[in-house]
Parts: C-alpha cells; structure tokens; sequence
C-alpha cells in the first residue's frame, strides 16, 4: 500500500453507539442513542457503527437496534454501519434497512468460543452462507482479536493472514483488524499488519483500536505509514468487549481527531462539534438506569 502522506484524507468511524455501550453497565432508549448519533453526525463524522444485532439477553445495551438504525437513516446523511455475528444477527439487519454490515469472527479460538458461542471455523461458515445469501448488502468484515487474545496470547501473524483470506473467500475484500484488548505494542501490531500487507495487499484495511497503554495513537501513525486512511475510535474513549476480561475502552475520538489535525491530515470532523457530542454521551450515560445485574453487584 502507499504511504498516506501529509494532509491526506483520513476517515473516522465513531463506534460510541455500538462498542462504546456495549461494555457499559446501563442502558440508553434507542431515542437517546438516536440523539447521540445525530450530534455525531453534526459534527461532521461521515461514518457511525450505530447497532449491534444480537440477543438482547447477551447485550441488553442494544435493544431496540432496529429502531436507531431506522431513525438515523432518516435525520442524518451519515454512512451507518452495524455489526452482525450469525446469520440470525445478519437477517435482523438486512430486515431493518441496514445496508453496511460489519460481519465479525476472532482470530482466537477461545474468544469465538466466549463472544460467538462456536468455533472460528463455524463463524465463518455461517457468515459466509449469509453473505452469499444477500448479494445486494455491502458487506464488510471485522477479525477480533487479531493480535492478542485475553485468552490464548499473541496471535500468530499467519492465522491472522489465513482469517483475511477467508473473508477475501467469500467475496468480502474491506477488512478490520481489531486490537481488542488495546494492550499489543505497536510494534508487535505493526510486524502483524506488515504481514498481512505482504500476503494480501490489494484489500482495503482499517484497524480497531482500543488503548489500554496510552500507544494507540503511536499505532495510528504507524499504520498511516503503511497507508492505512481507515480507523475506528469512541466518542470518551468509551467501550471494550464483555466477552474479553481486560479490554480497554477504545480510542477517543476527539483524541484521534485532535492528533490527525495536528499532523496535517485532513478529516472533516469539526473539534468543538464533537466535544459537544462527546458531553452529551456523557450526561446521559451517567443518569442512564444501571443494568438489574449491576445494580445487585
């Protein structure tokens, strides 16, 4: 891929309403989280994960996530994108109008066990029946963990090579690396990218990342080196995965967004707009009913 140069384009997705709750002990009405979305979008942010599609009793956050993805359709411009992980999830979605599903599998057996509930092998079968099933729906594919498992450790760069290519299989060529916990050092991360790059460079990547140890940015950079113009980040740094003990939240947006305008590049985003966004998440996360379990902790 050719570097990203200075003043380069480089596109934001805010995931606040999908992976920013989801690890959140409270749950917000599909209205406010329409709210939320709306303020994202007023700031400029082109493209927002606005859902989940699983059961509510795993991820009660996301209750009502056909109703936040039909309303948003309809008070903002955004691109919305939601996340599927069966073929049950992806039916739920093409039925609410979604039309940009994210289908996601672990690179780590152990994680597809605790998130998926089956094997790797067993995700991407499903997900490839679903994709071939719903030719019309742009799909694009998210792999968990892709450098580390709370679970089983390092990933090794060549499975995480073989996970791309089985998305490149079904036809699905726009491919996110997650860094789920937020912990691996950029330069483990970026030795991984590299071989990925190296083995399937004609794909479109971008990367997920969550920041345990404060070096997400430093990864940022250094994957725009490599001419990755494609990252996910939180309005707060909000988020992580119930199903990984030890995720960080993610990436912030409004740090991303300050650092990338810092370093010349150009995306779009209005600062202050979304300081204003990021506020009102907050305000309404903290007065937001606290999950039955949470409550009893």
């Amino acid at each position: 891929m050719t570097p990203a140069l200075p003043g380069a384009g480089i596109q934001v997705t805010d995931v606040f309403l999908r992976d920013g709750l989801q690890d959140e002990a409270v749950t917000l009405a599909p209205a406010q989280r329409v709210e939320i979305g709306e303020a994202i979008a007023a700031a400029g942010v082109r493209r927002m994960e606005v859902a989940s599609f699983v059961h509510p009793r795993r991820v009660p956050q996301m209750a009502g996530a056909e109703e936040v993805v039909q309303s948003l359709q309809v008070s903002t411009t955004a691109e919305l994108t939601v996340l599927a992980l069966n073929g049950r999830g992806v039916e739920r979605a093409v039925a609410a109008g979604a039309g940009h599903i994210q289908i996601v599998a672990s690179a780590s057996q152990a994680h597809s066990s605790a998130n998926a509930g089956r094997t790797v092998e067993q995700a991407l079968h499903d997900l490839g029946d679903q994709v071939a099933a719903c030719p019309g729906v742009d799909f694009f594919a998210g792999i968990s963990t892709a450098f580390t498992c709370p679970f089983e450790g390092r990933i090794d760069p060549e499975r995480l090579l073989w996970m791309v290519r089985s998305f490149k299989d079904m036809g699905v060529t726009d491919i996110g690396l997650a860094d789920t916990l937020g912990t691996t050092p950029t330069a483990e991360l970026v030795a991984s990218l590299d071989h990925v790059l190296a083995g399937e460079p004609n794909l479109t990547y971008y990367l997920h990342l969550h920041n345990a140890h404060g070096q997400a940015l430093a990864t940022v950079d250094a994957a725009i080196e490599r001419g990755i113009t494609r990252f996910d980040a939180a309005l707060g740094g909000y988020g992580g995965c119930p199903f990984a003990p030890g995720a960080a939240g993610n990436l912030s947006t409004g740090d991303l967004v300050r650092h990338l305008h810092e370093q010349g590049h150009r995306t779009g985003i209005d600062e202050d707009l979304l300081a204003v966004a990021t506020s009102l998440a907050r305000d309404l996360v903290s007065t937001a009913p606290r999950l039955p379990e949470a409550s009893n902790a």
